[in-house]
């Protein structure tokens, strides 16, 4: 009997190891991993528009992957087997082995979906080619996403809705700095139907739970028609309508039709975690 070609040997190694590490998953897990270049992805992350972006984007790329829901009430993303992964304690936070079998941890969404597709996305099915003028397109609006629309949205939602006392100048300048963002993309998709050239990308991806969440906000898409025939038009792909319920159902566009008292309740039964998260960072 002739020895074994290094790719077999290979592939022995690596059911060695998943059989090791993931013993309960790996016989129904090992195929499906093999197809998508060995991927063992396991997320963490909770139904915000961040955490969201990951999921919707490992669904669109049809990758196998775990999930751990982490509670913000019980303060888990502060435990220290989670800040191994995420120093910074926040999510989503994703895990991965490399083809070389190194163990890699990931944080920020952004850097998240960059490795995504950098990685698994050979056929640019949602991204371009690295180092083509629509790949840098692409990353100038991930990084808006990033640093813009998700920082000045969430500010809208903290004092809208989280602050224990109503502080006007904080919501109109939140409020409004969204509304200039949305305007912002609102010029953008008069060019086509996406951020960015004939494809959904990461780009849309990043934005899209941002813009769906606009009523938790305060914000109207009244407006916008271009932002919001983005915004059903994405919800149409299987993808994105799967992955935004991960870890949980996706209620965002249940919030219209919600009274602002019922939505007011809804706000109680998250200020007490924020109020006590700011004040543990504050100790720190």
């Amino acid at each position: 009997m002739t020895d074994p070609s290094p790719s077999m040997q290979r592939i022995s190694q690596l059911a060695s190891h998943l059989t090791k590490t993931h013993p309960k998953t790996f016989l129904r897990n090992f195929t499906s991993k093999m197809a998508s270049n060995n991927s063992n992805i396991h997320l963490y992350t909770v139904g915000t528009p961040n955490g969201i972006k990951v999921s919707i984007l490992l669904e669109e790329l049809g990758l196998p992957y775990k999930v751990t829901p982490i509670s913000f009430s019980k303060n888990e993303q502060k435990e220290p087997w989670f800040l191994e992964i995420n120093p910074n304690g926040r999510i989503p936070a994703l895990t991965d082995t490399l083809p070389d079998g190194t163990p890699i941890s990931l944080f920020e969404s952004g850097s998240i979906m960059q490795y995504l597709v950098d990685r698994y996305d050979t056929e640019h099915k949602v991204s371009y080619p690295r180092g083509s003028k629509e790949g840098y397109e692409v990353n100038n609006w991930l990084h808006w996403q990033m640093g813009g629309l998700g920082p000045m949205q969430g500010q809208a939602n903290h004092f809208f809705r989280y602050a224990p006392e109503k502080i006007q100048y904080g919501i109109d300048r939140y409020q409004n700095e969204t509304r200039r963002l949305y305007s912002v993309m609102e010029r953008q998709l008069e060019k086509g139907d996406y951020l960015v050239g004939d494809r959904a990308t990461i780009a849309d991806f990043a934005c899209w739970g941002w813009v769906a969440a606009h009523h938790w906000a305060g914000v109207s898409l009244d407006e916008f028609p271009k932002l919001e025939a983005w915004l059903h038009r994405l919800l149409e792909r299987p993808g994105v309508e799967k992955g935004r319920h991960v870890p949980s159902p996706h209620t965002a566009f249940d919030m219209k039709n919600k009274s602002e008292e019922e939505l007011e309740k809804e706000a109680e039964k998250s200020k007490a975690w924020v109020q006590a998260g700011m004040k543990a960072d504050a100790k720190k």
